[in-house]
């Protein structure tokens, strides 16, 4: 059975009318946490739209290569999408049952936010008010300055720092700019995120991450002090 029939039938089996914090609540746990990561992404997002109002062709591009979502699956998806944006829970109810799901895997938090960020970004700025939203987001996932600043960098194709993209103050020595590489590579990439309830259909945003992070680390590694 796929991810979306699993997740077709766990909405189906729940009354009709239920918040979907609630029903975030009761699929939060194992062994069904890759479906409470597709609640939370797509209900996240829900939200973070509303922080300027509109959603446009760019961020709904931009959220198809966070989150594939095929065809057969996009009346499911469109089903939670308006939950979440029409429930009054706050996006801080949705980001705190994350955190808590999520709480001894934190590359998963680190991997969700990125993704948000990428479709935040995808108008070639940052809306104020999304900004705020990550911002906060980031806080209640327990993820420090330095690291958001880094998944935005990441997630920016303007950004051609690659100490930004690395989050690293520039002229660290050869061999912590090494050990710090080596820290990403272990913690983010897209196999180890999926054994940890990152579902396959989020694999993209892990497989460009780590594309992008290669690519700052080739350009530094022959420029770092031995």
């Amino acid at each position: 059975m796929t991810l979306w029939q699993r997740l077709k039938e766990s909405l189906s089996a729940i009354a009709r009318g239920t918040p979907l914090a609630a029903i975030f609540e009761r699929l939060s746990e194992e062994p069904e946490h890759s479906i409470g990561f597709t609640i939370a992404v797509i209900a996240l997002g829900a939200k973070m739209a509303k922080a300027d109002g509109q959603v446009t062709h760019a961020e709904i591009k931009a959220f198809r290569e966070v989150f594939h979502i095929p065809p057969e699956a996009e009346a499911e998806a469109a089903r939670v999408y308006n939950m979440a944006r029409t429930d009054v829970a706050g996006f801080e109810v949705y980001a705190r049952q994350v955190e808590k799901m999520f709480r001894h895997k934190r590359a998963v938090l680190l991997d969700l936010l990125e993704g948000l960020t990428h479709v935040a970004a995808a108008d070639g700025e940052f809306h104020p008010g999304e900004l705020a939203f990550l911002e906060e987001v980031a806080g209640v996932f327990g993820i420090t300055e330095n690291e958001f600043r880094a998944i935005r960098a990441r997630q920016m194709p303007w950004e051609e720092d690659p100490w930004q993209i690395l989050g690293l103050a520039p002229g660290v020595d050869a061999a912590t700019l090494r050990r710090h590489y080596r820290c990403l590579v272990r913690d983010l990439h897209p196999d180890r995120l999926m054994a940890q309830g990152v579902p396959a259909e989020a694999r993209q945003t892990a497989e460009r991450r780590l594309a992008r992070i290669n690519a700052a680390y080739a350009e530094l590694r022959g420029a770092a002090p031995a």
